[in-house]
């Protein structure tokens, strides 16, 4: 009877196939677009890029911690505004935003650089706030992010001489290509991938399992929830600079209780007890989004135009949750990895055996 056994290829492979899997992918996919996507087909996958930077930011937190998120949104508005302070044109700022420091009111910077401000200020907010809100747990935790949430939206809504209130903000460039959502969206994957299997986000994972026996067992409720808290601050603050150079425009509206609700929805369908379920999860839902959204404009058919009544997708993906969370509790991926199949698996490890048996 021989042992099986594994070369390091091999045991990195099988330690890492869920993010090589979906990284492999989004590549693919983007490589697919660029060679024969239109311009429409362009738009819907920087998108649903922009939609994994999202949901993956609000997976580093709600995922490893068990406590749901209803404020992550609140970092996505302060990096766009941030970056539109600095990348706005400069002849509309003294006029329309007057109360902004001379340092923003009178300079316009360069993209990269409003870019890596603009997420280290969304992650410092997150840290300031996870000093306080971190103390707290469970549902008191949830209700708590959600009061971030409101405050930053009534803030930024009535600060008219910085923020402009409820109007839009505009005249941002528009830089963002699919191979920059790419990017994007692969360091987001990759920095949630390397947090939940470090020694930070174990720990964390432990408090979500059972926090009292993780308590008694040593385990610092307080401060790993704080790294990941500040951490899923910072990759929301990427997604808002894209979305803000994506639209060209920003507006405090855009950055509520819709996105939020939506991006949970795909962090629940998906399952949000992994990260492979998160990316499943924004998959399945902006398709369904996507496609109702496209039949409520109309479908021509010939000379008759057929169309949906408005709100039919909000009534479908609910009904799609309903069905899905009856059958699989823990969404489509269980609370799993996508892995190796056992049979690649068996067979890669016998090659092995008999190659060192032969020898």
């Amino acid at each position: 009877m021989s042992n099986a056994t594994t070369t390091p290829y091999q045991s990195f492979l099988s330690r890492h196939f869920a993010v090589l899997l979906i990284a492999a992918c989004l590549v693919f996919i983007v490589c697919l677009v660029h060679l024969f996507g239109s311009v429409m087909v362009q738009r819907v996958v920087i998108e649903a890029l922009i939609r994994i930077v999202i949901v993956v930011g609000i997976y580093i937190f709600t995922g490893n911690s068990g406590i749901i998120s209803f404020g992550s949104v609140t970092f996505m508005a302060i990096a766009a505004y941030a970056t539109g302070w600095q990348t706005c044109c400069e002849m509309l700022k003294p006029i329309t935003m007057s109360g902004l420091p001379s340092i923003l009111r009178d300079n316009s910077y360069p993209v990269y650089v409003s870019a890596l401000t603009s997420v280290s200020l969304a992650a410092l907010a997150a840290f300031v706030v996870g000093l306080i809100l971190m103390r707290l747990g469970g549902l008191a935790a949830s209700i708590s992010t959600l009061a971030i949430l409101f405050i930053l939206n009534v803030s930024y809504s009535n600060w008219e001489t910085v923020t402009m209130g409820t109007a839009s903000m505009v005249g941002l460039p528009t830089y963002i290509t699919p191979w920059i959502a790419l990017g994007a969206a692969l360091i987001a994957v990759v920095c949630a991938w390397v947090f939940q299997n470090s020694a930070r986000g174990i720990l964390l994972r432990a408090t979500r399992a059972d926090e009292v026996a993780a308590a008694a067992c040593g385990v610092s409720l307080y401060w790993s929830r704080l790294i990941a808290w500040t951490l899923s601050g910072a990759v929301m603050g990427l997604a808002g600079v894209l979305t803000a150079h994506f639209l060209g425009t920003v507006s405090i509206n855009s950055y509520f209780l819709n996105l939020t609700f939506l991006a949970l929805a795909m962090l629940v369908v998906g399952g949000m007890k992994s990260l492979s379920g998160a990316v499943v999860g924004v998959v399945v839902v902006s398709t369904i989004v996507d496609m109702f959204r496209r039949l409520e404009a109309g479908v021509s058919l010939g000379d008759t135009t057929l169309s949906l009544p408005a709100g039919t997708q909000e009534l479908v993906l609910a009904g799609v949750m309903i069905v899905i969370l009856m059958f699989r509790k823990d969404g489509l991926m269980g609370g799993k990895e996508f892995c190796l199949p056992k049979r690649w698996a068996a067979v890669r490890s016998e090659s092995v055996t008999s190659e060192r048996n032969a020898q």
